[in-house]
């Protein structure tokens, strides 16, 4: 495989920046240790300029090519952990107790970080790259703080480009597709009311225990019934609270899920039809209920002309039969999907190997994957603003 030369002999030093990462977690905003290693990184390898605190705490770092009025590429990298205790039992397991890298951040970072000091140091390129760290991408909306602060017009950014790691795919494999690529992942809370009683005596009561029954088979129409089959979406109910003793109806019950769906329409009737189903089937049982929907972030759409590009780079890194260029979705969410609505661009999937999955207490990043990482960067930002 052409990894780039550089990136091979930067392994073993972006290994350890990965595990430093990962020792030293931290949640949403509160990564400012992380931050300050990427600031002190940046500004050793020579990076022209260097922000601080953008979107809270994010980092933005400008490489300047040979011809400084040219294109500017962004290239991004998430820095957050999440909420789980880690039980990998490696020698850098995380510090913090409850906070871990089980996402891959820590490798996403790295990589990043190998690639800005390749391109420092070569400068094979004609305008500017972008290396953009940013916090909070677990659940923060940290894309859309740093682009609500300015980050595609403070820095003329005209493509935008993210990379994610993906566990059972084969190191040195890539996989990407156009369009919707990461589901727009929303939730969704009902409060039922009716009216409370003696167990013994249902006839006198409004029993919202059977009421939400209905409603969780009712919204599971909306997959199977109402969204065009060709048109995903699911809609899992993932919470049901209600009750306090054996003997008494009680006078509430409490609903919460999630809804995942790949195009606006779809995403539109799912919250559509969750409140007439749970609206109509309380009121059609003398109850009441009330809907709270919480859009998170957008569908990822990967850009057409962009994602082509993305695939490109990576079939030169890897070879074509080593990419996927019409990799099937994800019901998982990306708040990368906010800049790819500022700007054009494209995400793309790298192979993590045969490691726990996503999101598990298990999961590590796989370091072999570095160098891949950081050639597909490279070449990226090479290939973009060439000559």
């Amino acid at each position: 495989m052409p990894i780039l030369n550089r990136a091979a002999e930067m392994q073993q030093e972006a290994t350890e920046w990965r595990r430093h990462i990962h020792e030293n977690p931290g949640l949403l905003y509160d990564v400012e240790d992380t931050a300050a290693f990427v600031e002190e990184k940046l500004k050793s390898f020579g990076v022209d300029e260097i922000v601080t605190g953008l979107g809270r705490t994010g980092v933005v770092g400008i490489i300047r090519g040979r011809d400084t009025g040219g294109r500017v590429i962004g290239l991004r990298a998430d820095m957050d952990a999440l909420p789980l205790q880690e039980i990998t039992g490696k020698s850098y397991a995380s510090k913090a107790p409850g906070k871990m890298h089980a996402c891959g951040h820590d490798g996403h970072t790295a990589m990043l970080l190998g690639a800005a000091r390749y391109l420092a140091e070569t400068r094979n390129f004609n305008g500017s790259v972008a290396v953009i760290f940013q916090p909070a991408e677990e659940g923060g909306r940290g894309a859309l703080a740093m682009v609500e602060e300015g980050l595609m017009d403070r820095f003329g950014i005209d493509e935008v480009y993210g990379m994610h790691n993906m566990p059972g795919m084969p190191l040195g494999t890539f996989a990407i597709r156009k369009g919707g690529i990461m589901a727009a992942p929303d939730k969704f809370a009902i409060r039922i009311t009716g009216r409370g009683g003696h167990a013994a005596e249902p006839h006198r009561a409004a029993d919202p225990i059977v009421i939400g029954a209905q409603i969780v088979s009712g919204l599971q129409m909306i997959a199977a019934r109402n969204a065009n089959p060709l048109r995903s979406v699911v809609v899992s109910v993932t919470q049901f609270h209600a009750g306090t003793t054996h003997n008494i109806i009680p006078e509430e019950a409490f609903l919460t899920g999630t809804v995942r769906s790949l195009d606006e329409e779809v995403r539109d009737l799912a919250e559509r039809r969750i409140r007439q189903i749970a609206e109509g089937i309380a009121a059609a049982n003398d109850a009441v209920a009330l809907v709270e929907y919480e859009r998170a972030c957008p569908v990822t759409v990967n850009h057409a002309e962009e994602t082509g590009h993305a695939a490109r780079a990576a079939i030169d890194i890897v070879g074509e039969r080593n990419v996927d260029t019409d990799v099937d979705a994800s019901m998982a969410g990306e708040d990368f999907a906010f800049m790819l609505q500022a700007r054009p661009g494209a995400y793309i999937m790298i192979g993590n190997g045969d490691t726990a999955a996503l999101h598990n207490p298990s999961y590590d990043f796989n370091d072999e994957a570095l160098a891949y990482g950081i050639s597909y960067w490279v070449k990226l930002a090479e290939q973009r603003l060439g000559d």
